[in-house]
This record gives structure tokens, C-alpha cells and sequence, in this order.
């Protein structure tokens, strides 16, 4: 895997690799250099192999990442993304296992040319493939899992005490379309937001806060690893991105029993089964999500019926469990594919 220092397809490769881990599986991860992810999966008692995955200049991540795929002798090999599959893709030709193109997003498919079989996390996303010419023979969806959250301690967050404290976490980049939140916040008096990420539009967005005169009502709190604990000090996560395949922060909401409000983009509108797990909400518009936001606050016994049946669809499909048993039926599968 040789993706970003934070986002949600980082954080979920190292679940799985910790979770597949315990269960006993032999898993090797291959990374970008990050010296918090080796921690993190070090933590997790499994030592991570760190290369280089450079750009075009890079004439020594190929050569190793083959050298360490033949020294462990895999039977599957997972390309996390784009750029791990091009890199696996060359390390891979003529070896004997299988290569396994893992996606989470409509991303440019010649990066997995060469894979065996792609994996996607959501029933759209395997359409999506399909449609671009990827034989359906050759495709299998696998949900993600989150951690489960319940119990968790209240984070301390740097919020004078008041209304009703709404959370969002994700990228501050212009696909999560936190403007949108920062213009409903303006019209829900008292209610509060604590925003948890970083990215490049953290400038303007909190120009944009000082312009609508939210300062005191929005904490920038950057990247957080105390998912749990933001989740259990918040009365509502909302996710306003106008572009998000899966939404993993959907499926942190669920596992912590918090009512979750989510612009109906392609992940949460597969997830969110609107007015039972969640609401959804139209893209980029303020107006609805204030509406829906003022709602839930106005009748929390709705409010905790949606955070209910949030937690059961989590406990049925997104727990570890049962994606991780997935996950072993699937790779066992694929090693077959070659074996």
C-alpha cells in the first residue's frame, strides 16, 4: 500500500492487515515509508516492509518490492490502490501467485492491468468496473469493517459548553465539501462543530467560519486518531462530501451509535438507508442539511431510533468478524486461481 499518510483507505488497510494478523493469517504488509504506520501496524504485532514508491525516478522500489514478494512467497498479493498496483504489476510478472487489484474509488484501471481479480468495497463501485469493460467473472465486492466504537470515553474538545455539538472528520479538501457544513452550521443557532482533519482548504475554511461568524463555534482539530472518543462527545456526525465512494467515517458512526446525516453521495447512499440508518440529504445544499440536522436535534427519541439501527446494520455487515471471514473466503479463492 502506498497511499497517503491519513484518509480513510489508509486506515482501513491497516485494520485489515491487524485484523487478519490475530486470526492467524501470514500477512505481510508492504508500505510507503511513514514511520506512524510502521508504528501503528508495529503495534499491531505485524512488521511492515517500508519501500520507496516514488514516481518515474524510481528505479529501486520494483527490483525490491519483487526481491521481498519472493522471499515471503506469497499465494495472493493485494495491490492497495493505484500506485501499489503499478508497482505490484511489474513486481508480479511470471511469479506464481495471484494479483489482486484492490479498489476504493473510480480509479484509472490501467494502473491493474495484469491484476488476476479487483476487489471493490461497494456494490456501485463493482458496477462502475464492470461498465468500464472489467469481466464480471473477474470482480468481487468486500465490504469495509470499522473498529468497534461503542463505550468509548467523551473526548475533551476545545468548545465552550452549549447547544448540540455536531462532528465531522475527513480530508479538508474540496470533494468533502465542508463549505456546505460551515453554511448549514450558520443557520442551526448554538449548535456547535468540531472538525477533525487537515488538508489543503483548512485556510479557507476557517476564513469562511470567521466570515459566517462561526470562530466560536467550529474547532479545527487536525488529524485525530481518537475516533471513538469524538464520536462519543458528539451528538451527530454529518458528512457533507459531494464525492465519497465508501465513506468509512459513515461506518464509524454506525459503530458508535451516533445518528449520522450525509449528503447522498455514492458511498453513503449505498450505506445510509434514508430515515432508518441515517438521513441523506441532497449534495451541496445547506438549506436540507440544516433542516435534517434541526430535526434530529428537535426530537431526539428519532434521533436514537437512527442511531440504533445504525449500530445493527454495523453489528450485521461492517463489523470485523464477519468482513474479515469474507475476506479469508475470498483470498482462499483467489490463491487457487494460480495455485
Amino acid at each position: 500500500m502506498a497511499g497517503a499518510a491519513h484518509g480513510g483507505a489508509e486506515a482501513f488497510f491497516e485494520r485489515l492487515v491487524i485484523a487478519q494478523h490475530r486470526a492467524g493469517m501470514a500477512v505481510l504488509p508492504v508500505i510507503r515509508r511513514d514511520a506512524d504506520r510502521a508504528a501503528r501496524l508495529e503495534a499491531g504485532g505485524v512488521a511492515p516492509v517500508a519501500l520507496g514508491f516514488g514516481g518515474p525516478l524510481d528505479l529501486l522500489t520494483g527490483r525490491r518490492l519483487a526481491a521481498t514478494l519472493h522471499a515471503f512467497r506469497p499465494q495472493v498479493v493485494v495491490a492497495w490502490m493505484n500506485r501499489a498496483a503499478k508497482f505490484a504489476r511489474g513486481a508480479s510478472r511470471g511469479a506464481p501467485w495471484t494479483l489482486v487489484g484492490r479498489l476504493g474509488g473510480q480509479y484509472d484501471l490501467r494502473y491493474y492491468r495484469g491484476c488476476d481479480i479487483l476487489v471493490a468495497n461497494t456494490r456501485g463501485l463493482c458496477d462502475w468496473i464492470a461498465g468500464q469493460g472489467w469481466p464480471r467473472e473477474r470482480l468481487r465486492h468486500l465490504p469495509n469493517f470499522a473498529a468497534d466504537l461503542a463505550g468509548a470515553a467523551p473526548a475533551a474538545l476545545p468548545l465552550n459548553p452549549g447547544g448540540p455539538l455536531l462532528l465531522a472528520m475527513g480530508r479538508l479538501h474540496p470533494n468533502k465539501d465542508f463549505p456546505t457544513l460551515l453554511k448549514a452550521l450558520a443557520r442551526l443557532p448554538g449548535a456547535r462543530l468540531a472538525l477533525a482533519g487537515e488538508g489543503p482548504d483548512r485556510a479557507a475554511l476557517e476564513a469562511e467560519a470567521r466570515a459566517l461568524g462561526l470562530a466560536e463555534r467550529v474547532a479545527f482539530l487536525g488529524w485525530r486518531q481518537d475516533v471513538g472518543a469524538l464520536l462519543a462527545a458528539a451528538d451527530i456526525l454529518v458528512v457533507p462530501s459531494r464525492h465519497e465512494p465508501l465513506g468509512n467515517v459513515v461506518l464509524e458512526g454506525f459503530a458508535a451509535a451516533r445518528p449520522v446525516v450525509a449528503a447522498a453521495a455514492d458511498g453513503p447512499r449505498e450505506l445510509i438507508e434514508h430515515g432508518r440508518t441515517g438521513l441523506l440529504v441532497p449534495v451541496g445544499d445547506p438549506a436540507a442539511m440544516a433542516e435534517a440536522i434541526a430535526g434530529l436535534v428537535d426530537e431526539p427519541a428519532r434521533a436514537a431510533a437512527l442511531a440504533a439501527a445504525g449500530r445493527a446494520a454495523f453489528e450485521a455487515k461492517h463489523a470485523e468478524a464477519s468482513v474479515l471471514a469474507a475476506w479469508a473466503l475470498f483470498l482462499e479463492a483467489a490463491a487457487r486461481i494460480r495455485g
